[in-house]
């Protein structure tokens, strides 16, 4: 059984992780959200409504609320009480190192047999003993986590890239880990797209060549009276993004030779592009 199909399985431990402010808490919100109200979120579905408790390290409790409310009000799916949330604003001493086995143990006793899903945003707040790139310091941690799923339990860690792009720290982390998911700014991303992501699988155990194919996720907001109300998310195949991408420039008025020079990619895409785009009439200017 999977709690979010195909690559969050039960008892299963998985990353996210991405640079900064690419938008690991909408998708890990939106993730939460689909197990607990047992829905669906882009490529992906829950089989069955499973209870979740996201541990927040960094975010305002206020600002979780508001896209929690938003979230809802965009899915319509009723989650009743299986999604809980632990924020370091609502606690007289914050939120305890989780390297600790103090830490640990206070979040053992917030759990029950119901809990299915823990979610820990982000690694690096929660995550305050040792050093990131010893291994010996994430031990305790891994333990921890092997503990939670001999419960019964998965875990879903959130974590930022490094200056290199890789998850940040030990590599030893990645070693019990059934899926690890990066984000990653797409090559020709603009400011004016807002929040938008190539997802890519790059471990993942007992997944098909189909299943793990990178794509592109688009958080689209609409708006009343100048508030975002609600939100949906468009998600498009890496290939299909960059037809329509070279599509919208040629309708802009810009020359092939243009579009290669302004999305780095090969000449010979582009002119591919051009002629799909003149037969299905999604360029409509006159181009060379």
């Amino acid at each position: 059984q999977n709690l979010l199909s195909p690559w969050l399985p039960s008892q299963g431990l998985c990353m996210i992780y991405s640079a900064r402010g690419l938008g690991k808490t909408w998708l890990a919100l939106e993730i939460a959200y689909a197990i607990a109200s047992g829905g669906s979120f882009l490529k992906w579905e829950a089989e069955f409504p499973q209870e979740v408790l996201y541990i927040d390290g960094e975010m305002p409790l206020s600002l979780m609320q508001k896209r929690l409310s938003i979230i809802e009000s965009s899915r319509g799916k009723n989650i009743t009480n299986r999604l809980k949330f632990l924020s370091p604003d609502v606690q007289e001493f914050g939120i305890p190192d989780l390297s600790s086995k103090d830490g640990q143990e206070k979040i053992d006793n917030l759990t029950s047999d119901d809990t299915k899903l823990v979610v820990l945003d982000n690694l690096s707040t929660l995550i305050r003993s040792g050093k990131e790139s010893e291994s010996d310091s994430w031990l305790p941690v891994q333990e921890w986590l092997l503990r939670l799923r001999s419960q019964g339990k998965s875990v879903l860690l959130i974590h930022h890239a490094g200056k290199g792009g890789q998850q940040r720290g030990t590599s030893r982390r990645e070693d019990v880990l059934d899926t690890v998911i990066a984000l990653r700014k797409p090559e020709y991303y603009r400011p004016e797209s807002g929040t938008c992501f190539e997802v890519h699988f790059e471990k993942n155990r007992c997944l098909g060549h189909e299943e793990t194919k990178p794509f592109e996720a688009h958080l689209k907001y609409h708006y009343k009276n100048e508030l975002v109300q609600a939100v949906d998310w468009e998600c498009k195949s890496l290939e299909d993004s960059k037809y329509e991408k070279v599509c919208n420039l040629a309708n802009e008025g810009l020359k092939q030779c243009e579009i290669v020079k302004d999305l780095e990619i090969h000449k010979s895409t582009v002119s591919k592009y051009f002629k799909r785009g003149k037969e299905e009439g999604l360029i409509k200017v006159q181009t060379n």
